[in-house]
């Protein structure tokens, strides 16, 4: 069995829902997860995703930022949102896929959208930067505890961890995504959950890999000025499953489009 997830900073699912259409025409996954919907729950798009050829469908919202959704072929056992740091910002979901799914059925797919933390990286003066650091500490002691079974991580994560993951790491070190702290915390939960990082694990530094390009970049294909922001993790039982993961960085020069980039990790079963 061949199954295909990816993930997807949107970047408000409303404004670009023609581009959802277009991507999953063009890429065809089985599941996709986007981030940052930027929709509170009652104006949620259900009705224009489903006629994608995507009928199950699992999200929570809020009204002009935030925001995840998770859309599949395969129905969902079970769906379970969850808050994070005290508070209901809708940066998490997790579906268990029922068993219409074959060999997939009874896998957790986890969508996140860890909080982009500011301008300024220092904890004690920017209370973003803090909050981001709260956050990926308590995804560090979750991944600890999680159930043992097939998982699959996506998501905005909004650390750029490795050298290559950025356009250059001696300039970006004390900018927030590429800080030495968050890259530690990173990995750090990486590790010790037990999660594979399916982009790394097929294409090795010293590649430069980037998901994401900045709207203040006008010429962002020449300048090429990236970061590797978005991600796909296994649990480790999966790591033998995983065939390719690709960064469909094309969507970058569609018309209005999000900062980031689709990535598509391809399994099979």
């Amino acid at each position: 069995m061949h199954l295909k997830i990816t993930t997807w900073n949107i970047n408000s699912v409303r404004l670009r829902l023609d581009q959802v259409g277009r991507a999953l025409d063009e890429i065809g996954p089985d599941i996709l997860c986007l981030q940052e919907t930027k929709c509170p729950d009652n104006c949620f798009p259900l009705e224009g995703l489903r006629a994608f050829g995507y009928p199950h469908i699992a999200q929570v919202g809020q009204k002009g930022y935030n925001g995840v959704a998770i859309l599949s072929r395969f129905p969902f056992a079970s769906v379970d949102p969850q808050a994070w740091c005290e508070r209901s910002d809708a940066r998490h979901i997790a579906v268990t896929l029922g068993p219409e799914a074959g060999k997939a059925a009874g896998f957790v797919v986890h969508n996140f959208y860890v909080p982009a933390g500011g301008d300024l990286p220092d904890p004690e003066i920017n209370p973003k930067f803090a909050h981001k650091l709260q956050f990926l500490d308590e995804m560090r002691r979750w991944g600890r505890t999680r159930e043992a079974r097939p998982a699959i991580l996506v998501g905005d994560l909004n650390v750029a961890p490795l050298e290559h993951d950025v356009w250059s790491h001696k300039q970006l070190l004390d900018v927030v995504s590429h800080t030495p702290i968050e890259i530690e915390t990173l990995e750090t939960l990486r590790e010790e959950g037990g999660w594979i990082d399916g982009a790394r694990r097929l294409t090795p530094e010293p590649t430069k890999i980037y998901t994401w390009w900045s709207y203040r970049s006008p010429n962002w294909a020449i300048a090429n000025k990236g970061r590797r922001l978005d991600h796909a993790w296994l649990s480790s039982d999966l790591a033998g499953t995983l065939r390719s993961v690709d960064v469909h960085a094309a969507t970058r020069s569609w018309t209005r489009p999000s900062d980031h980039v689709p990535v598509t990790a391809s399994l099979e079963l």
